[in-house]
């Protein structure tokens, strides 16, 4: 094409020949400044389609030219006849989609004047990002949360999958009761009383998207009777308080000491509804006290508050049998949340929340109005492993796992960091590790660690950390690494630390 002016226009013969009968004229009317690939360059693909397609196929690729920024906007597009011609399909099936892709507003035409891409298109971002959490390019990943994944148990999920869709009925698959499947609130009732003595009637137990919805739930409700913050433990998860940001609700940090949340500043803070982890507190693995647990509860009895009890890994104790839920002592003060999260994968966005009577209506309408209810096959496969065991047999699996790779990261760190003192109880999927104050300063530590391409989450990321007494406390996790990367990966960090002592001294 030659090109002299201000607007482009396709070329109908450029670099193939106009035979008889194309249509092409002798030059453009419009002559472009630069040259643009032609029509057939970018359509003949589509025009290739078997025929009953084509029609969709040329306007599929006619939106995508335009969205893509090859065909630019201002760009005038042969006639019809022309571009029909070329491509070697009917004028119909081309005219057919000049009118449709000017009616949602990709082309523009003028009587008289031919056919425009429209100059009100922008193009997409074309990369599709991964922003699933992860440490990008590290060797060792000892961050907390994560558990095996390797563990799941794809077989019996299939099984289940293919039991369910054989025999779900039709109507099983429209909208479903924004709690849950009946069927998996009543499995998941039976489940959680008997393995964690939850007080769980199915019909105050909704089906949510992990405790992240359970939580920012609650939060709504809170937050249109009127309550303006929450109580959040100090050290805790982060995730917390920004979900309670998210319904509009400000958070108050609450100090720990060894027997679980402080009741004064407790009582002090004049919060009224506060989030508490008391199986197995997260992050510093103590578990509350007994008399800890009953001052708590005596709190919210006294004053009408609300207590939502995460139990995020109640099910992972390794030293004796799980402490029953708090919920359990008192169902109409305490909100219980859990998830499948830690125990089958966190992918499967599948949860539940406990309600106590005064709240619930409230709650199911929220989810009501946030979702519709949670994805109907993957409730029923849940509810089918939990009926016939399997939930109860990867417990078990999973428990086993990480109860070794505890105690292979405990020995890992007494044989390359001696001294070091382990706190909290055996269980869960992360250990406090403190080690002492002559591997520090901290920052020098994490520094040396992160350039020897090992992720590690210090206890400050969560809140107040400072023992007073220099040591580094670390949140180390283990549940998703095999004993052996565990026992390398800490051997990695200590090598990192004596190799930058040595380039430093």
């Amino acid at each position: 094409m030659t090109s002299s002016g201000t607007t482009s226009q396709i070329g109908t013969g450029a670099g193939r020949g106009a035979g008889p009968g194309s249509g092409a004229q002798a030059g453009p009317r419009h002559p472009a400044p630069h040259s643009l690939s032609p029509a057939w360059e970018l359509l003949l693909p589509a025009a290739a389609v078997p025929a009953r397609g084509r029609g969709r196929a040329l306007r599929s690729a006619l939106r995508e030219a335009v969205r893509s920024g090859r065909l630019a906007g201002g760009t005038r597009l042969p006639s019809s006849r022309e571009l029909a011609a070329d491509l070697g399909v009917s004028r119909g099936l081309v005219t057919e989609a000049y009118e449709q892709l000017v009616a949602e507003g990709y082309l523009r035409s003028e009587r008289g004047a031919g056919t425009w891409v429209s100059e009100g298109v922008r193009a997409a971002e074309r990369p599709v990002r991964d922003r699933a959490p992860g440490a990008a390019g590290a060797r060792v990943d000892f961050r907390p949360g994560t558990p095996d994944l390797s563990l799941f148990p794809r077989s019996a999920w299939a099984a289940a999958q293919r039991t369910v869709c054989g025999r779900l009925p039709h109507g099983a698959l429209g909208y479903p009761d924004p709690r849950g499947l009946p069927e998996l609130r009543e499995a998941l009732a039976g489940l959680l009383a008997r393995r964690r003595g939850v007080v769980a009637d199915p019909e105050r137990l909704v089906v949510c998207s992990g405790v992240a919805q359970a939580t920012t739930l609650l939060g709504f409700v809170l937050r249109d009777e009127g309550a303006v913050s929450v109580g959040v433990e100090d050290p805790g998860s982060p995730e917390h308080s920004s979900l309670f940001a998210a319904t509009g609700l400000g958070t108050v940090p609450l100090p720990l000491d060894d027997e679980g949340l402080a009741l004064a500043p407790l009582e002090r803070s004049g919060v009224r509804a506060v989030v508490t982890t008391p199986a197995h507190q997260f992050p510093t693995g103590i578990g509350y006290s007994a008399r800890r647990r009953g001052d708590l509860l005596g709190w919210a009895r006294d004053t009408g508050a609300v207590i939502m009890e995460d139990d995020y890994d109640g099910d992972f104790r390794y030293d004796r049998a799980p402490v029953g839920a708090l919920q359990g002592l008192d169902p109409e003060r305490v909100v219980y949340a859990g998830s499948v999260s830690k125990s089958l994968a966190p992918g499967l966005r599948l949860g539940w929340l406990v309600a106590p009577a005064a709240l619930t209506e409230r709650i199911v309408a929220r989810k009501r109005t946030m979702d519709l209810g949670n994805p109907v096959l993957d409730q029923a496969v849940l509810a089918d492993v939990i009926v016939r065991g399997g939930y109860d047999r990867q417990l078990r699996r999973c428990q086993r796992a990480y109860r070794g790779r505890r105690d292979a990261m405990v020995a890992a760190l007494d044989e390359h960091f001696p001294g070091t003192a382990v706190s909290g109880i055996a269980a869960g999927l992360h250990i406090i590790a403190r080690l002492p104050a002559r591997y520090g300063p901290e920052d020098v530590f994490l520094e040396r660690a992160a350039g020897a391409g090992i992720a590690l989450r210090p206890l400050r990321d969560y809140g107040t950390a400072d023992s007073g007494d220099g040591a580094l406390p670390l949140v180390l996790g283990y549940a998703h690494l095999a004993p052996g990367d565990i026992a390398r990966g800490v051997a990695a960090l200590a090598d990192a630390w004596r190799t930058g002592r040595t380039s430093s001294g």
